[in-house]
């Protein structure tokens, strides 16, 4: 690899492999299955781990170790691991972990797959959980058990944009002994860093933000590399690595994820606040917004916002899908980070699996709709939905 620069931005684009022969410009595809050794000493120390070297792609590959060097050094990570997908990065950094008799101490506001490993897989398995409220963190101490061997957390939340103080978050962890575990899918190592703040593990789904334009399946977790270790043997022998290729991808995306993000976030700066002047919302959820609740926190551990926005309908469900059925630029999709548009209803799609009950603990109201924020210009995204809202 190259030396590590110091602004995020020549990273992003010179952190890369040494050439090949052909000393090519850009990063080639390493489209193998396997890798061969001139000597069978040779194979046999490599498979000992007595030298250094690649053996099998489920294992790592030059495009996905590369990748993966790439954000380590975005966020200050010692080492990292990817999966082959955001999911299969949250579940192998609790499941590495985790054994029969183990507790998790969560955020309330987590993603809906992550609330269904909590709640659904892990209790088969015998291991427990406990939610806390993301704002009430100076009471977390309380809800900590002697098996509890975990905390995980995301911020900003999935969709109502709650945040988590990082830095007391790392305290209580480090005061208990416990492992970090923070998703920071939706801030980006951009954006934000968890790991400066104490935590141990950052985890990322690369399908969003960071590749940003809807082509591909990953996922990414960084950290410690003790606890890297840990991860990269469960990944191993389970088997959720990610592809070559997707690898390359990602790795391409990465290069233009400071610009990408600047827009996004200026763009859902800007809407947020058109959104906030309009008769038929009842609220705006954005962290740069001087109205957030936690705005103060978000700018001393965020860069900028983020590309989501949430605001909530005057209304309930019906008036939502009214709303959405009057969208004509924008995109209806569950999926978010992309360079399009995206408009979704939690309720009626990605938490849709929650109780009313524990949607409402998290603020998703029947009338919360969620906006990934893309790059088109910022007077045709607001034209769109400021027009359909009006026709509510």
């Amino acid at each position: 690899m190259t030396s590590k620069q110091k602004h995020f931005e020549t990273d992003a684009i010179r952190l890369q492999r040494e050439r090949t022969q052909y000393r090519e410009h850009s990063v080639p595809l390493f489209l193998t299955s396997s890798f061969t050794f001139p000597n069978a000493e040779e194979m046999r120390d490599t498979f000992a781990g007595e030298t250094e070297g690649i053996i099998y792609s489920r294992y790592s590959n030059p495009n996905t170790d590369e990748l993966i060097a790439k954000v380590c050094a975005m966020e200050g990570a010692e080492a990292g691991f990817a999966t082959a997908s955001g999911m299969a990065a949250v579940f192998a950094s609790m499941a590495a972990f985790l054994k029969a008799g183990d507790h998790v101490l969560a955020s309330r506001a987590l993603f809906g797959s992550t609330h269904q490993v909590l709640t659904k897989i892990f209790p088969k398995w015998g291991i427990t959980s406990t939610y806390v409220e993301p704002t009430d963190i100076d009471n977390w101490h309380e809800a900590i058990q002697p098996n509890t061997r975990m905390l995980v957390l995301e911020s900003p939340s999935n969709p109502g944009l709650t945040l988590v103080d990082l830095e007391k978050a790392g305290q209580i962890a480090k005061a208990h002994n416990l492992i970090l575990n923070v998703d920071n899918c939706f801030a980006t190592p951009y954006l934000q860093q968890p790991l400066q703040y104490g935590a141990d593990l950052s985890v990322h789904s690369g399908t969003k933000w960071m590749d940003g334009q809807g082509r591909m399946l990953g996922g990414i977790i960084v950290g410690k590399q003790a606890l890297i270790d840990e991860i990269q043997g469960f990944c191993r022998h389970t088997g959720p690595a990610m592809s070559p290729f997707n690898a390359w991808v990602l790795s391409k995306s990465l290069e233009t994820l400071s610009v990408r993000m600047e827009r996004h976030c200026q763009n859902a700066l800007a809407l947020a606040k058109r959104l906030s002047e309009h008769p038929r919302v009842n609220a705006v959820r954005y962290p740069f917004l001087d109205s957030h609740p936690q705005v103060d926190l978000a700018k001393k551990q965020m860069r900028l916002g983020g590309g989501l926005v949430s605001f909530e309908i005057k209304g309930g469900v019906a008036e939502s899908m009214q709303f959405l059925n009057q969208i004509k630029l924008c995109s209806l999709s569950s999926n978010l980070g992309d360079t399009r548009t995206i408009l979704t209803h939690p309720t009626t799609t990605t938490h849709s699996k929650l109780t009313e009950e524990e949607r409402l603990a998290v603020g998703i109201t029947p009338g919360l709709v969620r906006i990934s924020v893309g790059l088109e210009h910022i007077d045709d995204i607001s034209d769109d939905i400021l027009a359909a809202l009006s026709a509510v």
